[in-house]
């Protein structure tokens, strides 16, 4: 992007969230918040937009302003017993934006002091979600092998991730081609890169070129889902 500068983060963003990790207090915290903004925030909306910027050219329905795709560093405590009000990294998540934030497939990325993350695929479909994309691989496994047999996919990311169950889920029969995919309760791609790509004029390349290489997979497990929309399907937005 010509006239732009790349966009990253300095050490003192790094180095704010390690110290975080070692006094996650509302006390520490308040003190320094406006470090925070300053080091972390702006600069993580600056790489949102860029990432953007990017998406406009091969997935324009996955576009999440800047604002509503970074999530709050605050955590919610409610229903949790680690009652530490903050997390130790910032994050955002693109997904289409028809659907609710943690709903459908799409891409996350997160920043700490230990990692860059990346990952993408569907985490969290809800009951009748999980059911279409199931009943889609079944009809499609062939096509969806392809894409996860794709040379740069399997260099770039990780093999197929996230928590399935011990036997094929009931409606589809046990012998089924695709039983090992049909397990899955989230089908998702990641990376791991290390923490000082953050501060890199690499960074956004490193994201954006991952993210264009998944964007099949994420399609793949999309296209139930939007059909289901356009039948009518009640999904929450």
């Amino acid at each position: 992007m010509p006239g732009k500068a790349t966009p990253r983060f300095t050490p003192a963003a790094l180095n704010f969230l390690r110290l975080l990790a070692r006094n996650n207090r509302r006390e520490w915290f308040n003190a320094r918040k406006a470090t925070y903004e300053s080091e972390l925030k702006h600069p993580m909306l600056e790489l949102i937009a860029a990432v953007n910027d990017d998406l406009a050219e091969y997935a324009p329905d996955m576009i999440v302003p800047p604002e509503k795709a970074m999530f709050r560093i605050y955590r919610d405590t409610r229903f949790s017993n680690n009652k530490l009000p903050y997390k130790t990294h910032v994050a955002a998540y693109f997904k289409p934006r028809v659907m609710a934030k943690t709903s459908g497939a799409g891409y996350y990325f997160h920043i700490s002091a230990k990692e860059v993350f990346i990952g993408a695929g569907a985490y969290m479909p809800e009951r009748e979600q999980l059911l279409a994309i199931r009943m889609h691989i079944a009809e499609h496994h062939e096509e969806l092998r392809k894409i996860l047999k794709n040379r740069q996919l399997r260099k770039l990311m990780s093999e197929l991730e996230g928590a399935q169950l011990t036997r094929v889920p009931k409606g589809f029969a046990k012998e089924h081609p695709a039983a090992d995919l049909l397990r899955h309760q989230q089908w998702a791609v990641g990376a791991t890169l290390p923490a000082k790509l953050a501060t890199s004029g690499t960074l956004l390349r490193e994201l954006t070129k991952r993210m264009r290489v998944a964007a099949p997979l994420v399609e793949f497990l999309n296209r139930p889902l939007q059909a289901k929309k356009r039948e009518g399907l009640k999904f929450m937005i």
